[in-house]
């Protein structure tokens, strides 16, 4: 699986898709479902030391792989958050929200946005990418309730902004 996101990486840099979203060094950033490591990195240099992250992900090896990356690269800005919705951050706290490649696998995506959409400071961006589902079922999911409507339509995001 590491080789896999080697390859995946070569062709298509993390910091090449983070560049879409317009993340600024002090940014607040939550990668809610961030997986083994995959925009970790990449969006600590985009946020430098004065930013902060926040790795949030269900499965513990995964917070596990993240840490040891943040120890190995003394990233001090890295926080990891071991749950499965509930991000125990303040509310209006955080200027970004990476949502990649999990809003098909959410059980209850509608609980899930109610969460980022409380972080999420105002005018917060929520930045997504799915590309196991279609453009319609994106947009329909993330602002049929009203809490985000689409801002931009990038390469291989979405952006959304919070609404309220």
């Amino acid at each position: 699986m590491s080789l896999g996101y080697k390859f995946r990486d070569f062709f298509l840099p993390r910091k090449n898709i983070l560049k879409e979203v317009g993340i600024k060094p002090g940014f607040h950033v939550l990668d809610y479902g961030c997986g083994p490591e995959g925009y970790i990195i990449p969006t600590a240099e985009l946020v430098g030391k004065l930013g902060k992250i926040y790795a949030l992900d269900i499965h513990p090896l995964a917070i596990q792989m993240v840490q040891n990356i943040a120890s190995k690269k003394q990233l001090t800005n890295v926080k990891t958050i071991c749950s499965d919705c509930k991000t125990g951050l303040p509310d209006n706290s955080v200027d970004v929200v990476l949502l990649y490649d999990i809003l098909h696998d959410l059980s209850d995506p509608n609980r899930i946005l109610e969460e980022l959409h409380r972080v999420l400071k105002p005018n917060g961006i929520l930045s997504l990418s799915d590309h196991h589902m279609k453009e319609n079922e994106i947009l329909s999911k993330v602002t049929n309730r009203g809490l985000f409507r689409l801002s931009r339509k990038g390469k291989k995001t979405y952006s959304f902004l919070k609404e309220k």
